[in-house]
This record gives structure tokens, sequence and C-alpha cells, in this order.
């Protein structure tokens, strides 16, 4: 729900903090963390790491980060977390393994999961409450237990995941009878919640060079993996600045490759440049065509600019309006689905963050570790094998990511900040909103509105085809139907087509937050009096 600020005096006598999050319970100690003193960045960490526990389909302990986050002197820093591949890492032996492409799930898709690190990183950034004291709800949470989400049970169910049913890992934790957990069942997790409590007294480095990381790289090893303790030991975020770009009055910034946020500034741009009146109406079967051209940009040109010819430049200011060919219509197929968590979060002293954190497939790799309960990503998957792809798999490469964190300013002040889950599609709901918002749409507005999302998005969805919620107007159906591009109409509010989390605020201090109805989440604004962190 969206909630606004009570007054704009508020925040001279108290410290007024916003957040968003997919589930309310992370919301929750988002809110706790403004409420003990801490910062923004205290109240995004603290959300994500109880995400880690209840929304496990989409993020957790053994997960990558990337982030924006704002200081109060007006800087604005990207934190890319995003793990990288083995050091032993060889793309000919994994080309006579598995042919032309790595499989969805298998242990050689883990590669080092960055998430841990992300959090210390953002905290070098404005933290004030302690390590120990932001990562106390999650290790709570697992230890007395959450009822399950109503997003959990339905991916626990899904035909995606049907190839994780019989893993003796995976059925301790989701199936312990023998049948997938249902939608309000106890979940504990007593040795995640025992990993937490390590973490909590052993600070970063204990999941990267301590028992944690023994541990893990054991279980994985035990499994095939060709991680070994330095590939963990030595794994520290990239801090760049933000890709940037004008979108009318506002700076738009996002991150840039290894990830794909150059789609999001490239595509507003075009809507200017080419005076879309109606880009969400009568004009979004244009603004699909756009996107459908960027991504194809994506998939033949992104890759780690550490170790491969990445031109970022030629990527922002690529001509979109030569549009892709559309193929053939093609048979359904299964994509990702879950995947990721986005959380916003605000206050009124300058800090700001947009925080992306993700498993990749639900339940990632489905590889849980039955020692330390940490559930271990796959997103390797995105490597290519192709020996002449810019993204082919190499020793401590980080993989082509769907993962994009984004916030707007107004004349140096935050106005928008902007998170979602959505995999390929996160650049096109992030547009999507922020088209809504630029259009006078309120926070709750912008993320609840009907949306179409072109790529392998929903099941039976290809590159060529839009998968576009059935609640669209007929302004936005008629256009889809001119554009060329294949349809295929979904219900409205799918968790398919994203969950967004999003904080807005007004040039008079004023706040509002919401989150995406497609998500089990919540929003809030509140104030809390002025107190010292340790009092």
């Amino acid at each position: 729900m969206s909630t606004p600020a009570e007054s704009p005096d508020a925040t001279r006598a108290s410290l007024t903090g916003a957040i968003a999050a997919p589930h309310t319970l992370a919301t929750e100690a988002g809110l706790n963390a403004f409420r003990d003193g801490g910062t923004a960045i205290d109240a995004a960490i603290a959300a994500a790491a109880v995400l880690t526990v209840v929304y496990p389909h989409n993020v957790a302990l053994g997960s990558d980060l990337i982030a924006l986050v704002r200081e109060p002197d007006g800087k604005v820093h990207c934190v890319n977390s995003s793990g990288w591949a083995p050091r032993n890492t060889d793309a000919a032996t994994l080309r006579a393994t598995f042919g032309h492409a790595l499989p969805a799930r298998e242990v050689h898709t883990v590669t080092v999961p960055g998430g841990v690190r992300g959090w210390e990183a953002l905290r070098s950034h404005g933290s004030r409450l302690s390590w120990s004291d932001t990562l106390a709800a999650a290790e709570a949470a697992a230890a007395a237990g959450v009822p399950l989400a109503p997003s959990v049970a339905w991916h626990l169910l899904h035909p995606e995941n049907a190839d994780l049913h019989g893993t003796a890992d995976f059925d301790r934790v989701f199936r312990p009878d023998g049948q997938c957990r249902r939608v309000g069942d106890v979940l504990r997790q007593p040795e995640l919640a025992a990993s937490f409590s390590r973490l909590r007294a052993g600070g970063p480095d204990e999941f990267y060079q301590g028992d944690l990381a023994t541990r893990s790289i054991a279980y994985l090893q035990s499994r095939g993996s060709r991680l070994v303790p330095d590939d963990f030991a030595d794994f520290h975020p990239e801090i760049t600045a933000p890709l940037e770009t004008t979108f009318g009055d506002l700076t738009v910034l996002t991150s840039p490759p290894n990830t794909h946020g150059f789609i999001l500034l490239r595509v507003l741009r075009a809507v200017e440049e080419l005076g879309l009146a109606d880009p969400l109406g009568a004009d979004f079967g244009t603004v699909m065509r756009l996107f459908h051209r960027a991504n194809r940009l994506r998939d033949d040109l992104l890759a780690d600019p550490r170790q491969a010819s990445v031109d970022v430049d030629a990527l922002v200011h690529a001509d979109l309006t030569k549009f892709a060919p559309i193929g053939h219509a093609r048979d359904s197929v299964l994509v990702p689905n879950g995947d990721t968590v986005g959380v916003s979060a605000m206050d009124s002293d300058g800090y700001a963050v947009s925080l992306i954190q993700s498993v990749f497939y639900a339940f990632g790799s489905g590889l849980i570790d039955p020692e330390t309960g940490i559930l271990f990503h796959n997103r390797g998957t995105s490597f290519s094998l192709d020996e002449h792809a810019p993204n082919v798999i190499a020793p401590r490469k980080r993989p082509a990511h769907t993962l994009m964190p984004a916030m707007t300013l107004q004349d140096g002040s935050v106005r928008h900040i902007l998170s979602t889950m959505g995999g390929q599609g996160q650049p096109q709901i992030l547009a999507q909103i922020l088209l809504h918002a630029t259009r006078g749409a309120s926070a709750q507005s912008a993320v609840a509105a009907p949306r179409g999302i072109v790529g392998p998005q929903s099941d039976g969805a290809t590159d060529d085809l839009v998968s576009f919620e059935s609640d669209s107007s007929h302004a936005t159906r008629e256009s889809l139907v001119g554009s060329g591009l294949f349809l295929l109409e979904v219900p409205p509010k799918t968790e398919t087509l994203g969950q967004a989390n999003v904080v807005f605020a007004e040039s008079d201090g004023r706040m509002s937050a919401a989150s995406d109805p497609r998500s089990d989440g919540s929003a809030a604004v509140a104030h809390y009096p002025r107190i010292s962190p340790n009092s």
C-alpha cells in the first residue's frame, strides 16, 4: 500500500523512513531498522536478509546482489556484487559435457554468491546499526518459522520446479513428507538460523573465509563444483558510477554492464526522440518493438566488461528504430519464474537504496546444504558456451546479469526509487512504472497498472512474443496488434510480469511507497523519534 508522510515538518523532529518489499515480514524488518536508529541502508539490508528466509524461491544467502545507494551529499554509487566463476573453469570441458549450453540447474551454474559481500559494501555508505542487529530479524524468522507465502507455495507446484522434487536436500526443506508445503504451513529452517547466528557473530568474512565458507565449498565440491577457497576469499564487489541519462526533467540512474541496465536508458531516450505521445497506450506497440531490438543487442553483446570488450557507449546510443526482424511462431516453452527480489528504501536524512538480490530460477540451483541450510543460486546458467560469444564462461568472469536497480533524480534530489523482479523483463517493468509516474500516477497506481513484456517472460513466450495482462486498455491492445509481434494474453496482476517495489519523493519532502499487488509484500512510510542506535 502507499502511505504519505504526515507533514514535511516531521523530518525536522524525527526520522522519516520509507520502504517497500515483496513480503510483509521484510517490510516490518525494514521499519524496525528505522525505529532503532538505522538509515535506509540498514532498512534495505534488514529486509533483504529476512527475504532470504521467507522468499527462498527468489532469494537466499547463496545469491547475488546489485544495488544503487545514494548518500546525503548527493553521490550515487552502484554496488555490483554479482559473483564470478571458479578460477579453474574450463569452457572446453563444459562444452564437451553439456554441448552448446549450460543446463538450467546443475552445480556448475553456481558462481560465488555475492549477496553477503554486497550487504557489507552497502553498509560502508552510511549504516548506523551494527552488522549483528541488521541480521537479527532474519535469524529469528528462520528459527521460529514463518507461514509459507502464497508465492512460494505456487512455485513449489510449478512444472518448472518438478525436477527438484525427489532430491534429498530440497525435499528436506520444502517437501518433508513427500508433499509440497502449502500456503500457511510453518516453514522452519533451524540450520539456516544457525548460519545466520554464525554470520552475525563472525561478520561477512564468515561467509567467504570462515567456517561457513569451508562448509559451503565442501558441499558444492561434493556435487562436482570447481569452486575452491580462494574463489570465495578473493571475491569483492565492484563499486562503480551508475549509468545515467536524462528523461524529461529527470536524471535516470541504473547499473552498468555486466547488467542490462542500458536497455532502460536507451528506450526512455528513444521514447523522447520519437516523440511518442502515448507510450502506454496507442504507442505501446512501438515501445515493445524498441525493447525487442534492445533485447537482441543484450543477447548478442552484453558481458562482463572486465573480461570482454563491451562498448557501453554503443549500447546506450544504439539505433533501436532499426527494428529487429520477427521470427516465426514457435512451440510454447517454460521460462524461468521466481528469480529475484527488489527492495526500495529512503529516509529523510538523504539516504536512498534500490537493492536487487537474486537466485535466478525459482529456488536457484535447488542445491541446499543440509548442514548450513544455505540455498545456492544458478546465475551461472546465463553464461554462454559459445567460444566466440562475449558472454562465454571463463575463470573469475561474471555472467551477463538481469539484475538492475534504478532511481531518478530531479534537480539533484531523489524523485523515484525503483526495484523489481522479472528476469529479462526488468527494464520494461521499470520503464512502464516510470512512464506512469511521469504522467501523474501515484506510487501505488504505477506499480499496479497493467503491463506487457516482450521476450521469454511467461510460459509460452519467446523472444518475439509480448505477454500482456488482460486488463490492458483497448488502445494498448490495438497498438500491440499493429506491432507485428506475437501476442500472449495473461491474467491480470500475474507474478510472471514482475513484482515491483517503489518509493516516490516529492519536492516538499513528502514520500509515498508502494508494493506490487503481484507479490506478498507491503510498503510503508513512518516517522520515528531521533535516537542513538545504541541507546
